[in-house]
Formats: C-alpha cells, structure tokens, sequence
C-alpha cells in the first residue's frame, strides 16, 4: 500500500492533462517571477547599497522603455492565463451530446447514482472506459460539491437546480470521490468511489443488474399517478396543459412574450413552481408538487419527458399552464 502523498493526483481522465498543464503554467510563471523579483532585490541590496555615512546618490532619469516593458509582459502573461483558462473552464462546462446520462442526488452524507437504464447505486459509480459521462446533479438539502480528483472534475451541487458535470475515464480503476463543501457534521465520510471499468465488464455488471427500472419507466408511472396524464395526455401530447411531446430542448414561449430553452432546470421548476414561466396559450392552473415528489422522483420525470423525444413540439412546452394537480411533468412546458 502506497504510503506517501503524490505530489499531484493520479492522472486518469481526458481532461485532467489539461487542467495539469495550466497548474504547472501558473505555477511556473510564479516561481519565475519570485526568484527573478528577489534576486533583484538582492543585487539591488549588494550594489547600490550606501559606503559612506554622507554619500548622496545621483539621481537616476526614468525609462519609458522600461516602464513600457514591465507594464507589457506582465499584461501579456496575465492574458494568457485568462484565456487558457476561460477555454479550459468553458470546454469542462459544456458537456458533449453524445455523453451517456447518470443522474445523482446528494444528500446528508450519500451520494445517490440511477444510470439511464436503471440500475442505482449509493456512494459508488460504475462507467466504462473511453465513454462520455455526463452527471445531471441535484441536492436534497443542502450545498453539496462533487469532486473526483483524479478526472480533475469538481462542481457544486445545490438545492433547487440542477447542476452538471462531465468527464471521460482513459484507464480502468477505481478512484476517489469526494464532497468538496462542509455540508454539515458527518462532511468529511460523505466519499464513494468511481469505478472505471473495461466496456466488456461493465456490460456485464449491467446485465447484472437489469431488474431495476429505467429512470423514465420508473417517471412514466409516476406521471399516470400523480394525473398528470388528465391535462398533458397520456403520451404527452397535449390537452388542458402544454404538449410535451418533443418539449425538451425546444424553444418554449412563455406568456410574457419571452422564449427560453426547455432543459432539464426549466422541467424541474415547472414541476415544482408551475406559476414561474406559463407558456403562452395556457392559463395558470398546474398545482405546485413541491412537497409531494422527492428529487428522486423529480428526475424520473424529467427523464420520462426527455424519453418523448428531443424534437420540436411546435409551442409546446410549458406545463405552467395547465390545470391538473399532479401534471409534475406538464410543468417543464410551461
């Protein structure tokens, strides 16, 4: 067992490379300029140093090509982090569409995984190697913070709104998983574990575990449950409240004339704020469920609502509008 503290985390996803060669950028840049700043300081020290108790410096003209050049370089190199870094920061943030979804729930002290097809787990997280993974993130208390150090991924998880991540493991393992926010007394045992798993093995340890429900069967039931099928039809096709067939990803427009984009945080505050965006065409008649369903529940919904398709729905969208108290899902159209 390895006994010692590496100097930086193992490395073990596409991106952690990257966010190294920045690391070592900065770090470079500022050891750089300590020892130049303090071995100047030095020299300046030894030479200029008064010899006499009454000698007088000459006085020294100012240098506008020296003025010029340490305003420049510093400019050029402060420009250059910013810029690798908004790229880095903006290239992790934006999650590719062809990544395979996980959805998690963190509470006080777990992390809760449902993969697409089913299968769930607590605290830990089986992927396969060289697959896009994209977390749809959500907290059931209070500000959480997902952080594997080895993908050099990390990102908040807070209450009421999605959050999301993504990376792509390049080599079998398992590693780390942290919560990276004092989220209460028993923080510091709120770690799991990612498993990275050859593609052959983790279709085994799916098939394995095929029992389970997929999210959006397991939503599908509970939106003929909870009625949403009496304003938004059995298959989402529309009625007292918004179509939502092919609502999500759409442009939805609302009844103030704005049009925004039908995503998974437009789908959840429909469900539980059905009155915040009201999609134009529809009255304010969908009941809140805040209180009735979990987040658990709320994202086998939303997963059941995506399963509808992805395609445009003409104006369909916001569930805000309907009149059916248990419409959850009729709500992301607003």
């Amino acid at each position: 067992m390895q006994s010692w503290i590496p100097f930086i985390p193992e490395s073990a996803s596409t991106e952690s490379s990257k966010v190294d060669a920045l690391y070592f950028y900065l770090s470079g840049v500022t050891v750089f300029f300590t020892l130049l700043i303090a071995g100047v300081i030095i020299l300046f020290v030894v030479r200029y140093r008064r010899r006499t108790p009454f000698e007088v410096p000459r006085p020294i003209a100012g240098s506008h090509t020296l003025e010029t050049l340490w305003s420049v370089i510093p400019f050029v190199i402060a420009m250059s982090i910013f810029a690798w870094g908004a790229s880095l920061y903006f290239h992790q943030f934006r999650p590719p569409n062809n990544a395979v979804e996980v959805y998690v729930v963190a509470k006080q002290w777990m992390w809760k995984f449902q993969h697409a097809t089913g299968q769930r787990e607590i605290n830990e997280l089986h992927v396969p190697v060289g697959q896009k993974v994209k977390l749809i993130m959500a907290s059931e208390d209070v500000i959480h913070d997902f952080f594997v150090p080895a993908f050099r991924v990390k990102n908040d998880v807070v209450p009421g709104k999605y959050t999301t991540l993504w990376f792509e493991a390049t080599k079998p393992g398992t590693y780390h998983l942290f919560c990276a926010e004092y989220c209460g007394m028993n923080h510091s045992q709120m770690v799991g574990s990612i498993v990275v798993m050859n593609p052959t093995e983790f279709n085994n340890w799916l098939s394995g575990n095929v029992n389970q429900q997929s999210a959006a069967s397991s939503g599908q039931q509970l939106y003929q449950t909870l009625g949403c099928a009496s304003c938004h039809g059995n298959n989402g096709e529309g009625g007292r409240g918004p179509a939502l067939l092919g609502v999500f990803n759409s442009n939805v427009q609302l009844a103030t004339g704005q049009t925004i984009r039908a995503d998974e945080g437009y789908l959840r505050e429909s469900i539980l704020n059905p009155q915040a965006k009201i999609v134009n065409g529809f009255g304010p008649i969908m009941p809140t469920f805040q209180g009735v369903v979990n987040e658990e529940q709320n994202v086998q919904l939303i997963a059941y609502i995506k399963s509808l398709g992805t395609q445009a729905a003409g104006a369909a969208g916001a569930p805000g509008a309907q009149g059916s108290p248990k419409p959850p899902v009729r709500e992301p159209t607003k």
